[in-house]
Parts: structure tokens; C-alpha cells; sequence
């Protein structure tokens, strides 16, 4: 059993979402631990790209930023290291394919394994073109994050039956970004997955209240926040640590007692 999918063992998980190095090194590092300290599961970490496909306007933005501070693959790789001086949090990286493939997908995967990084989470990396990756990934023990979409279809099956670590279950049609709405057969899809796998499925894109966090945690195996966590850093800068490591904990505690909903409301 990897890693990943020990963490879905005994409890729903809560899976947030940053960018590296938005606004500058020294906050990722301390926003990654006020996650942690929170109750998060674990933190997936972005790395910004010059073209996110998947990703929405608040984590496009979140980018710039972090391209104007400077970062590169290197520079992530960095913030995990001083993460590490400190924390075990259990992380994994957004990325898109591109990445690894100039930095080269063996040291790429070194890197990872190096320094605890236990999945990526790859948009524009097809099942059909995974295999590419997949073999080095694995001898690394990297597992590769697969996305599934309410319009995966008979896709489904197959995109199961490989995956490792846990699975990403796409909420809605998109990209990412807050939304009040979700797909209407995401019960129905969870359900198809399960008749594949008994890997964990976690389900992300649009989550930002409690209740929703409640619902998708009680709907598949976790939940995954992205775009609500990307605009707290932006309103806060280099002061949200304390705002994130306040709102994971309402996070947590929805997902881990409904009665906090009803409080915090």
C-alpha cells in the first residue's frame, strides 16, 4: 500500500492546495506548516506554469506572483527542503507535464523521493500518454494522482484500475475556481469508480464552505481546496499563515463533526 493511500486508512481526509512561492519562499515555507499544524492530511503544492489549463483566474494569479518572485522547479524543490527541516506533512505536487519533462522525469522523481514528495497530480497528462512517466514515477515510489471528470465515461474503468496513491475526482466541469454548484452525478460517479478500485478518491475544484467540505468528504474519501487557500494568501500576503492554519481547522472539524457547521454558521 503506498503511502498516500495509508492516510485514507481510518479517517476522511482534508487535502489544501497553495502555490509555491506566492508571495515570496519564506511564506510558502510557513504557510505549508500553519497547513499542517491545521489538520491537514495533506498539502498539495503547486508549481507555477505559464499556461495552467485546468486552473482558474485566483491560482493563474497566484502565478504571476510567484513568477515575479523568482521561482523555478529548483526553488520548489527548496521550499520543500526547509519544509522539511520541520515538518513530515505528507505532500504532493500539482505540475503540469512540461515541467518534469525539461527538468528530466528520472531526477525529477529523485527529487521527490528525496524529499518525501509522495504523488503529482499532473491536468494534462492523459491515461493514454501516462505510460511515459509512470514506470519512473513508480521506481521512485511516486504515485501518479489521476483526475477524474464527470465526463470521463468509459474512461472511467480504465483511469481506476491503474491508479495508485488516491484519485483526484474532478467536482464539476472547468477549471478551478470557487463555485456554489457541483456536478449532479458526482455520487454516481464515486460510485463507478468504486466498482474499479479500492483506492481513495477525493474530490476537488469549487470547494470553499464548510458544508461543501462536509458534503464531498461524505460523498468519496476527502476533500480538496484550492482557489479559496490561493485567495486567503492573496488578501493576507505574508501574514496568512495564521489566516490558513484558522481555516483548515474549520475545515477539519467539519469534515470531522457536522455539528462545527452549525456553529460556525
Amino acid at each position: 500500500m503506498s503511502k498516500l493511500r495509508e492516510i485514507f486508512t481510518d479517517h476522511k481526509a482534508f487535502i489544501p492546495f497553495i502555490v509555491a512561492d506566492d508571495p515570496n519562499f519564506a511564506t510558502t515555507v510557513a504557510n505549508v506548516l500553519a497547513l499542517a499544524d491545521g489538520g491537514a492530511d495533506i498539502v498539495e503544492l503547486g508549481i507555477p506554469f505559464s499556461d495552467p489549463s485546468a486552473d482558474g483566474p485566483v491560482i493563474q494569479d497566484a502565478d504571476l506572483r510567484a513568477f515575479a518572485a523568482g521561482v523555478t522547479p529548483d526553488v520548489v524543490f527548496d521550499i520543500v527542503a526547509t519544509v522539511r527541516e520541520r515538518s513530515t506533512v505528507p505532500i504532493v505536487f500539482l505540475t503540469y507535464v512540461n515541467i518534469p519533462f525539461k527538468y528530466g522525469y528520472a531526477r525529477f522523481c529523485q527529487r521527490c523521493q528525496e524529499l518525501g514528495i509522495l504523488g503529482l497530480v499532473i491536468p494534462d497528462l492523459p491515461y493514454e500518454e501516462r505510460n511515459e512517466l509512470a514506470p519512473i514515477a513508480s521506481r521512485y515510489g511516486v504515485d501518479l494522482i489521476p483526475l477524474i471528470t464527470p465526463t470521463s465515461a468509459h474512461r472511467v474503468q480504465k483511469i481506476a484500475e491503474a491508479a495508485t496513491g488516491f484519485i483526484y475526482v474532478v467536482s464539476a466541469l472547468g477549471i478551478t475556481g470557487q463555485r456554489d454548484e457541483f456536478a449532479h452525478n458526482l455520487t454516481n460517479l464515486v460510485a463507478q469508480i468504486r466498482q474499479y478500485t479500492d483506492v481513495p478518491t477525493a474530490i476537488g475544484f469549487g470547494i470553499h464552505t464548510l458544508a461543501q467540505a462536509r458534503e464531498m468528504s461524505d460523498l468519496a474519501d476527502g476533500a480538496i481546496i484550492g482557489s479559496a487557500i490561493v485567495d486567503l494568501v492573496r488578501q493576507h500576503g505574508t501574514a496568512a499563515p495564521r489566516y490558513l492554519a484558522a481555516y483548515t481547522r474549520e475545515i477539519r472539524a467539519a469534515i470531522d463533526n457536522p455539528q462545527q457547521i452549525k456553529l460556525a454558521q
